[in-house]
């Protein structure tokens, strides 16, 4: 039995453990809340300091833009006087998640990704080209991503009637460089990202500096076609990552916004005439991903009309030669979509977690109900019975537009959409991949009647020897059914 003295020296001791962690840990604590109040009062004297600047210089370029007139000379003064400036960032992106109040705003990031793949997006560099109501949802949902390096790209300044679309222009913006606006309301969100902002139109003869420093991704936020096939022509020549806006405007329904390439994009004029152009002048086919509607626009450009209310010719009042002055109705909540989802596709491809978009597959019920019935009369052809058959039409549903993109699994570029999509249907049909397994979503390929018939002539270990490529695409892509599936 142990004596009172010794169990009294005990209860001493752990009283005295007690009271010292507690000091210890208040230690911490107050030495924790100690960082973080000089990292923010250093935050806010950053901030302080970079909104002076900001606000000289933009009243600078203001002054620029107004002192000039006449076409192409609004423009030179605009790009002679792009504002180049780097704020001083606190930290290194290197060093961004080891900050406490970095690593705190970015925590869902983090949690989504993980610490490698938030550590690429702060690495990453990104360019945008178009500050409009696309492009500034897209700079700043990049800017709230945790891009640690944007450069962002336009001559124009923020009107009045742009308020409606713009992701963070205020009143008080308005008359101000796009980019500068941008660069200011960003300076209060994430101080430590290094915004390069300038005003500047994109033209061949700027396209290699506007471009320079190996961006990791372009955005091509522009609304005229000419600066638009250049932009997306230089990217392509330079083997830069390029992701393309067409039309926002006259649309109502976020539900068809898509993310496709630039050949499959239907119902939109834009997109139309920017394949048109760059096939025509620089050989480019495809290759770009482009977000667009397929919803047809609503309405059309509204007639121009003169300073006496009167309707005039528009190329009578271009201040930049080549750009729309005429008005297209716009609804501001599509625009914001759209850079949302050009922001999401370039973060996650950044991080390395791409997610595979729906495809652009123009069917109907009716066209899965009749896949659906040839898989089950190829079934009883080839194997006496269509017993094995256990998908519905909606599961058909999600092997033709999802693996196969509503295409032949032989000729997944087929540029077919629309009507041309409808017509392919009547010579496509369902089969077995493996004739050894049963009919199952992650054993089904999409086929023509002649290329099924040959496949069910031969073997898999003959088609692995003899066209290994075709057989890893499959392969692939049913590994991912499975996964999704979790066969």
């Amino acid at each position: 039995m142990p004596s009172p003295l010794s169990s009294s020296t005990s209860l001493l001791l752990l009283g005295a453990g007690t009271v010292l962690g507690s000091c210890l840990t208040l230690s911490l604590l107050t030495l924790r809340r100690s960082y973080r109040s000089g990292r923010i009062v250093q935050l806010k004297q950053q901030f302080a300091a970079d909104s002076a600047a900001h606000d000289a210089l933009s009243v600078e370029a203001t002054d620029a833009h107004s002192s000039e007139s006449g076409g192409r000379s609004v423009a030179n003064s605009l790009e002679t006087s792009s504002l180049q400036f780097h704020s001083t960032r606190l930290l290194a992106s290197e060093d961004f998640l080891h900050d406490e109040i970095i690593n705190e705003q970015f925590t869902r990031n983090s949690q989504f990704f993980g610490e490698d793949g938030l550590r690429k997006v702060h690495q990453s560099f990104v360019v945008v080209v178009g500050l409009g109501g696309v492009g500034s949802h897209a700079a700043a949902m990049l800017l709230r991503s945790g891009v640690g390096k944007l450069r962002l790209v336009d001559f124009d300044q923020v009107s009045l009637s742009s308020l409606n679309r713009h992701a963070v222009a205020t009143r008080a913006d308005v008359g101000s460089s796009k980019a500068v606006c941008l660069k200011t309301h960003f300076a209060r969100i994430f101080p430590e990202c290094e915004v390069d902002a300038r005003v500047q139109m994109f033209e061949a003869s700027s396209q290699d500096e506007l471009l320079a420093g190996s961006p990791d991704f372009v955005l091509d936020c522009i609304d005229n076609i000419d600066t638009k096939v250049s932009l997306l022509a230089a990217c392509v020549q330079k083997g830069l990552k390029v992701l393309s806006a067409t039309g926002a405007g006259a649309r109502a329904d976020p539900t068809r916004i898509r993310v496709a390439d630039l050949k499959e994009s239907s119902n939109d004029p834009l997109s139309r005439s920017v394949r048109h152009r760059l096939r025509r002048e620089h050989g480019i086919l495809g290759g770009i991903p482009v977000v667009f509607s397929t919803e047809r626009p609503k309405a059309k450009l509204l007639p121009f009309k003169g300073p006496d209310g009167q309707d005039a010719n528009p190329l009578d009042y271009q201040v930049v030669p080549g750009f729309r002055i005429r008005i297209i109705p716009v609804l501001g909540t599509i625009p914001a979509i759209f850079g949302q989802v050009m922001a999401s596709y370039v973060v996650t491809h950044i991080a390395g977690m791409p997610v595979p978009m729906e495809p652009v597959v123009n069917l109907d019920v009716e066209h899965y109900g009749v896949l659906h019935h040839r898989l089950i009369e190829r079934e009883e052809l080839l194997y006496g019975t269509a017993a094995q058959v256990e998908v519905d039409k909606e599961e058909i549903s999600y092997v033709v537009r999802e693996l196969w993109r509503g295409r032949s699994a032989r000729n997944q570029d087929s540029s077919n959409v629309g009507r041309g999509m409808w017509r392919s249907v009547n010579q496509l049909t369902i089969t077995r991949w493996d004739h050894s397994r049963p009919p199952s979503i992650d054993n089904l390929v999409l086929l023509t009647f002649d290329e099924a018939e040959e496949h069910e002539a031969t073997t898999l270990e003959e088609i692995a020897a003899k066209e290994p490529e075709f057989f890893a695409l499959v392969t692939t892509v049913l590994h991912r059914a499975a996964t999704e599936f979790k066969f």
